[in-house]
C-alpha cells in the first residue's frame, strides 16, 4: 500500500490517492519505518568514529503525522509545474525570486508548494531522506496565499519559505532542541521568528539538530537527535559528516528545501555544518541578533544566524532579523548596511586578509583560494598563528547552561503540565528511565553539567580569561589592519565564540572525495555589513558552491 500510494503522488500529482466515495476511505500512508541495521552495521568501517552510527531512523518520529497534514494540497502540485519552475527556482537568489513573482511566473503559494514538492520526494522514501525536515508548518499554505493578495513593498524575505532549526521557538510546532524531554514543548515565537513573520517570512518548518545543540554527549554523530534521527549530507550519504549542531538547517538548504534556514552557534554550530554542506552560513557577533525563546547552552556564547546558498540571501535573511530585544541583555541596535551589502561587494584591491601559513602548507583548496584572492588584488598577510589554549571552556558552557536552561524553561515552556522539567538534574533524571530510545550515546556532557562545582568567580574569571585569549588569537587584525582573518569551515570557531567575533563561511571548492569545504572571514566585533561586502566579491570571484548531484531533479 505505501508503495502505491507514494508512487501516486509522485507520478500522476493531480489524481488523489484515495479510493472513492463508494468504498471506505483507507488511511493514508505516506512514509513506512524500515530497518536501519544494515546501514548502522556498515556505518562502523568508517574511520571517523563520529559517523559510526547506533541509529540513522528515528524511534520517536512518526513522518506521517508531520507529511500528512498538507499532503492533499501538496499532491495536487503539479509536476509539470515543478518542472517549469526548476530553472527559476534552484540555486537562485532572493531577489531574483521576487522578480519572478513580480512577473507573474509563479506565486508565494507556488513557491511553497515547489519547496514542500521537493520534501516530501526526497524525504518520505528511506533511500534518499536526509533525516532533515522532522516538523512542517501547517499553516504555512494559508499563510502564502495571504501575502499572494498584497505583494508590492515589502522587506525582500517577503513572502519567501524559511526553515528553522528545532531548538528555535515557534507558534506553530514545538520546539523539541532533538530531545524527548522536548517532544511536546510548546513556545511563542521566538524574537528573532517575531522580526521575520512581520516582515512577511513563510515559517516552512523546522530541521533537526544535534541534540541539545551538540551538548549532551561525547564524541557522538554530529545531526543526531533522538526526536529526529541521524541527519544525512546531501553530497554524499553515510559518506560525509554533517558537521553540527545545526545540521539540519545546513543539509536543507544545500538540498534546496527552502530559500534559506536559521541556524545557532555557540563554538561552530553554523560554520561546521555550512562547510560540510556547502552553504554560506554567518556566526554574528553575540548581541547583533536576540537569543529569547531559543533553546540555550550558554547566554555568554550563543547566537543565531542565517545559513543560505548565497552571500545575497544570507545578508537578506541576517537583515531580516535584527532588533534590539529588552529581553536579552547584550541585545544592541541594529548594525547599519547589512541588506544592501550585497549590491555592493567590496573591492578586493581595497581588502586586507590574514593568512594562516600552516593551513597553506595542509589545504590545497585553501591555497588555491588564496591564490585567487591575490590574483584579484587583494591584500594578503601570511602570518602563523599562536598555540593559544583556550582553558576551561568547557566549564564556562556547563555553568551557563545549568543556569540558562532553568530561565528558558520557566519563562518560554507553555505547558508545563506537560513539559515537566524545572531544570537540568530533571532532564538527566528523564533521560535515565530510557537510556536506550532517550540517550543512545549517553549523556556524559549533561552529567558533566551536574558534576562541575567551579564558583561564580571562577566562572566571572574563566570568562574573561577566554575572551582575552580569543582575542590574542587575533591580535594580528588589530596589527596589521585586517579586516579579516581567514580560515577553513570551524577551524577557529572556538577561538571566535570566546572573542565574540563575527564569522562569515563561503563555498570554496571540493576534496577529490566531492566533500565540501569552505574559505571562513573572520573579521572584528559588528563588521558583518563588511564581511558580507567581502564575501559576496569572493563568491563572485569564485562562484564554487555547485548543487548535490542527487538532488539536481
Amino acid at each position: 500500500m505505501y508503495k502505491y500510494l507514494f508512487g501516486c503522488f509522485l507520478i500522476v500529482g493531480l489524481a488523489s490517492c484515495k479510493q472513492k466515495n463508494t468504498e471506505p476511505e483507507k488511511e493514508v500512508v505516506l512514509w513506512t519505518p524500515y530497518n536501519d541495521s544494515s546501514e548502522v552495521a556498515a556505518s562502523q568501517e568508517n574511520e571517523s568514529a563520529r559517523m559510526r552510527y547506533k541509529f540513522i531512523q528515528s524511534k520517536v518520529l512518526d513522518k506521517n503525522e508531520v507529511f500528512l497534514p498538507l499532503y492533499d494540497e501538496v499532491s495536487k502540485f503539479s509536476e509539470e509545474l515543478y518542472e517549469k519552475m526548476k530553472p527559476m527556482v534552484l540555486e537562485q537568489d532572493i531577489p531574483t525570486l521576487q522578480q519572478h513573482i513580480k512577473n507573474g511566473d509563479f506565486t508565494y503559494e507556488d513557491l511553497v508548494l515547489f519547496y514542500l514538492h521537493r520534501i516530501y520526494k526526497y524525504e518520505l522514501p528511506n533511500t534518499t531522506t536526509l533525516n532533515t525536515v522532522i516538523a512542517l508548518n501547517p499553516l504555512v499554505l494559508e499563510e502564502a496565499r495571504k501575502l499572494d493578495t498584497n505583494s508590492d513593498g515589502h522587506h525582500l524575505i517577503y513572502g519567501m519559505p524559511i526553515l528553522l532549526k528545532d531548538n528555535v521557538g515557534t507558534s506553530e510546532m514545538h520546539t523539541t532542541a532533538g530531545a524527548v524531554a522536548l517532544k511536546d514543548n510548546q513556545t511563542d515565537d521566538a524574537f528573532i521568528v517575531k522580526r521575520l513573520k512581520a516582515k512577511g517570512a513563510l515559517i516552512l518548518g523546522k530541521t533537526n539538530l544535534s541534540e541539545w545543540a551538540n551538548f549532551i554527549c561525547d564524541v557522538c554523530p554530529n545531526g543526531q537527535s533522538a526526536v529526529g534521527g541521524q541527519t544525512l549530507n546531501a553530497y554524499g550519504r553515510r559518506v560525509f559528516d554533517t558537521g553540527g549542531s545545526s545540521a539540519g538547517s545546513g543539509t536543507s538548504t544545500a538540498a534546496n528545501y527552502a530559500v534559506g534556514a536559521v541556524g545557532t552557534e555557540t563554538s561552530g554550530s553554523i560554520l561546521s555544518p555550512s562547510g560540510q554542506n556547502s552553504v554560506v552560513g554567518l556566526k554574528p557577533t553575540i548581541g547583533l541578533l536576540s537569543r529569547t525563546g531559543i533553546v540555550p547552552i550558554s547566554s555568554t556564547l550563543d547566537t543565531p544566524g542565517p545559513m543560505t546558498k548565497n552571500v545575497t540571501d544570507n545578508a537578506i535573511l541576517l537583515d531580516a532579523m535584527l532588533g534590539k530585544d529588552p529581553k536579552d541583555a547584550k541585545s544592541v541596535e541594529s548594525e547599519p548596511g547589512i541588506l544592501s551589502a550585497w549590491m555592493n561587494p567590496e573591492p578586493l584591491k581595497e581588502v586586507r586578509l590574514g593568512v594562516m601559513k600552516n593551513l597553506m602548507e595542509r589545504d590545497s583548496i585553501y591555497a588555491l583560494a588564496v591564490e585567487k584572492l591575490k590574483e584579484a588584488g587583494a591584500q594578503l598577510i601570511e602570518f602563523e598563528p599562536e598555540n593559544v589554549p583556550l582553558d576551561h571552556f568547557t566549564t564556562l558552557l556547563n555553568l551557563d547552561m545549568k543556569k540558562d536552561l532553568k530561565a528558558y524553561l520557566d519563562a518560554e515552556v507553555k505547558n508545563k503540565d506537560v513539559v515537566r522539567l524545572e531544570k537540568v538534574e530533571d532532564v538527566v533524571k528523564f533521560n535515565s528511565q530510557d537510556s536506550l530510545v532517550r540517550i543512545p550515546y549517553g549523556q556524559a556532557r549533561f552529567d558533566g553539567i551536574l558534576a562541575d562545582s567551579t564558583t561564580q568567580d571562577e566562572f566571572e574569571k574563566i570568562k574573561t580569561d577566554l575572551m582575552a585569549a580569543g582575542r590574542s588569537f587575533f591580535k594580528i587584525m588589530e596589527e596589521k589592519n585586517l579586516d579579516a582573518v581567514l580560515s577553513i569551515n570551524n577551524y577557529h570557531a572556538g577561538y571566535a565564540a570566546v572573542a565574540e567575533y563575527p564569522a562569515l563561511t563561503i563555498p570554496m571548492g571540493y576534496k577529490p572525495t566531492g566533500e565540501p569545504e569552505n574559505l571562513t572571514f573572520i573579521g572584528k566585533p559588528f563588521t558583518e555589513a563588511q564581511l558580507l561586502r567581502i564575501g559576496k566579491a569572493y563568491e563572485d570571484l569564485t562562484h564554487a558552491r555547485k548543487i548535490p548531484e542527487a538532488f539536481k531533479d
